[in-house]
């Protein structure tokens, strides 16, 4: 008798455990239909664009509106577009560079001179921040093993090809609000520090 019975409950709680399942898995599939109704209006209310490139000049037409310094040297354009304080004690600085030249680039020369360095590859490794008014220079930040806190190029960049690019530096002094950003064979480029967030 007490088999029986505890069959039965086992029975009746398989059945009320499927049915729920199957309640929330209705449950959470249900009410989709708004989601849809809205992005279409959304995008019905957009004007038609001729092309899909709206979007990508939009873009890089922020992107060019944010840019605190240009250089150009060796078929290469960089760009930087944030150098900001951090409240851990460096400072940021990020931008893009272009190969404008007629045949692939490798950022052998970025890497720095340091044997250290070497082991970075191609990358940003090299660069540094130079304070003229404290007379110092700022050297990309490493790890204990010697990589770099930059980025580190994967490939070459080919002709006409963009990349961002990062490195971090110590900070120098409050009273520092201008500095020049160097790397490889580019000229210094002039750029203002921003306090981070």
């Amino acid at each position: 008798m007490k088999f029986r019975y505890t069959t039965k409950g086992r029975a009746a709680l398989t059945t009320v455990t499927i049915a729920t399942g199957l309640v929330l898995t209705v449950a959470g599939c249900g009410g989709g239909g708004d989601d849809e109704k809205s992005s279409n209006t959304a995008s019905s209310s957009a004007p038609p664009s001729d092309n899909g490139n709206d979007d990508k000049q939009e873009s890089q037409g922020s992107a060019t509106d944010s840019v605190l310094a240009e250089v150009k040297g060796d078929n290469l354009a960089l760009k930087i577009t944030s150098a900001a304080r951090d409240e851990g004690g460096f400072v940021t600085v990020e931008g893009t560079v272009t190969n404008n030249g007629d045949r692939s680039w490798v950022a052998a020369d970025w890497r720095g001179d340091e044997r250290e360095l070497a082991n970075n590859g191609g990358s940003v490794a090299g660069a540094s921040l130079i304070d003229q008014e404290g007379k110092k220079r700022y050297l990309v930040l490493r790890d204990t093993e010697g990589r770099c806190l930059c980025t580190r190029f994967t490939g070459a960049l080919v002709q006409g090809e963009t990349t961002e690019w990062f490195a971090q530096f110590p900070a120098p002094p409050d009273s520092t609000t201008k500095v020049d950003f160097q790397v490889g064979s580019m000229p210094p480029a002039s750029v203002e520090l921003s306090q981070g967030e």
